[in-house]
């Protein structure tokens, strides 16, 4: 599931590896005659979670369908000849990233297998950070792999349990993982849905006549004009059958700590968090930043799409009017060959452009959601600068990333991380910009409704990228393991 970014250039968008992405978005329904059908359409609007590689498992009754396809899920299953591959009432889909390497079909999900009481597909969003240990043991034990995918534990795993019962085979499977997972499981009588402890990555509850759902996020409930019910609790495993849906809790209860991240930059901006709009709450961030550290200015830019809300925020609660000083192509693909270096630097301006109008002669505070290696700042900032702007005062509205992810984001190893070995006045420097901030850790807790701000002790969020502080073990990170896991991920698609 994770992939780790080491020295990717993401030559085929032209953002040099300078950004974060999701891994995975995760889709299921049960009970209705156009099952694969809609859980397309669910995946259309979870593909911002994965753009590289999309798959559906369908179970007819009698028989459990597969299509598992690289590419956007619109290449592949708004063909109705795919669709009709796959009948039946119940079906579990998944989508993906793939960040270093090229991605292959073995490593899409859904992943299947045939287990002593019949078929098995799963879908994973996340990372098991000792998914290599089990992975390692399991093989010694026998077990044959297939992918290189940590969630293929997952099947072998519940096929090694010896508990009389699917589901309790599946829990004892579960206590054996360590990270963040939000799983969709499907077999010839259940639809399951299971969160990490922690309740790291999302999961939620939707009902469409009748019918329950599992999804990511919100927004594909909404896509296919389903209800919301809930979300799956932190910790929780929920199984739905044609009897209904039924509630497991074979975790002590803890704390939640979902990953702060969805908020900042993943989930899209209509999905509901908590009651609360991802809209609403980057628009929080960027009023925070604005009172933690305003700019004498004449416009605030955004950089487009990810830091319109937060711009927004900014704009209104510092009173300086909001611009669209950067106009985002949104037609480019993914295939554009950059055959020179002198080519290559050019990539940035096929995703943005300048809108000259709005910049020339003036002074900017420039808004983005995060800085990750900071090669993409650059050159947005020199577009401005090239575009006439007087003065560029960036501001970030999260905080500095200073540590890895081993949760299911394709961060760097933290040496290419350029808050983790710069100052602020030497990022300020390298990025190019007359001014540089970015919103406090505290800050940030309040735009998510915590006016109190972190609590040391009792962390409301996983946050780990702002202040190393990691919910989990890292079993696969401790000494030669980590570098073995990287290694490893580094192949998987």
């Amino acid at each position: 599931m994770l992939r780790m970014v080491m020295n990717s250039s993401y030559a085929d968008d032209g953002r040099d590896g300078d950004t974060l992405r999701e891994e995975c978005g995760v889709f299921g329904i049960w009970g209705h005659p156009d099952a694969s059908a809609i859980t397309a359409l669910g995946m259309h609007a979870l593909q911002h979670r994965g753009q590289e590689a999309a798959g559906i498992v369908s179970f007819d009754g009698g028989r459990f369908h597969s299509e598992r396809r690289l590419g956007l899920v619109g290449d592949t299953f708004s063909d109705r000849h795919v669709i009709e591959r796959l009948p039946g009432h119940a079906a579990i889909g998944h989508v993906r990233y793939a960040t270093t390497g090229g991605t292959i079909l073995r490593n899409v999900q859904p992943l299947f297998a045939e287990l002593e009481q019949g078929g098995f597909a799963v879908a994973h969003n996340g990372n098991l950070t000792n998914g290599l240990s089990l992975r390692k043991q399991l093989i010694r034990d026998g077990a044959i792999y297939q992918s290189t995918s940590d969630t293929e534990v997952v099947l072998h795993l519940v096929a090694c349990s010896r508990k009389p019962r699917f589901i309790d085979r599946f829990v004892d499977g579960l206590r054996q993982l360590e990270g963040a997972y939000s799983l969709v499981g499907l077999t010839n009588k259940k639809l399951i849905g299971a969160r990490d402890p922690l309740g790291i990555r999302p999961l939620v509850i939707g009902e469409l006549d009748g019918r329950f759902i599992l999804a990511s996020e919100t927004c594909a409930l909404d896509i296919i004009g389903a209800r919301f019910v809930r979300e799956v609790e932190n910790g929780e495993v929920v199984v739905i059958s044609d009897e209904g849906i039924e509630s497991h809790k074979p975790f002590p209860p803890i704390q939640e700590r979902p990953c702060i991240f969805e908020a900042v930059y993943f989930a899209r901006p209509d999905s509901i968090m908590k009651g609360i709009s991802v809209y609403e709450r980057r628009k929080r961030m960027g009023a925070e930043l604005a009172a933690e550290a305003p700019a004498n200015a004449d416009v605030v830019v955004p950089v487009p799409d990810s830091g319109v809300p937060a711009a927004l925020g900014y704009a209104h609660a510092s009173g300086i009017p909001f611009e669209l000083g950067i106009i985002r192509n949104h037609y480019i693909g993914r295939t554009f060959i950059q055959p020179t270096q002198s080519v290559r630097e050019l990539g940035v301006r096929m995703k943005h452009s300048a809108n000259r109008s709005v910049v020339n002669g003036k002074s900017i505070v420039l808004l983005d959601d995060s800085i990750v290696r900071g090669t993409t700042s650059v050159k947005i900032v020199k577009m401005m600068r090239e575009a006439g702007a007087r003065e560029v005062h960036f501001r970030i509205s999260s905080p500095p990333i200073r540590y890895p992810d081993y949760y299911g984001i394709d961060t760097p190893q933290k040496d290419n991380l350029l808050a983790a070995t710069h100052s602020l006045e030497e990022m300020r420097d390298f990025i190019g910009c007359d001014s540089l901030a970015f919103l406090s850790v505290d800050g940030i807790y309040r735009a998510m409704g915590h006016p109190e701000g972190r609590d040391p002790l009792r962390p409301q969020f996983t946050d780990h990228c702002f202040t190393g502080d990691y919910p989990t073990g890292l079993t696969d990170q401790a000494g030669d393991g980590g570098k073995q896991q990287l290694s490893l991920l580094a192949e998987a698609g």
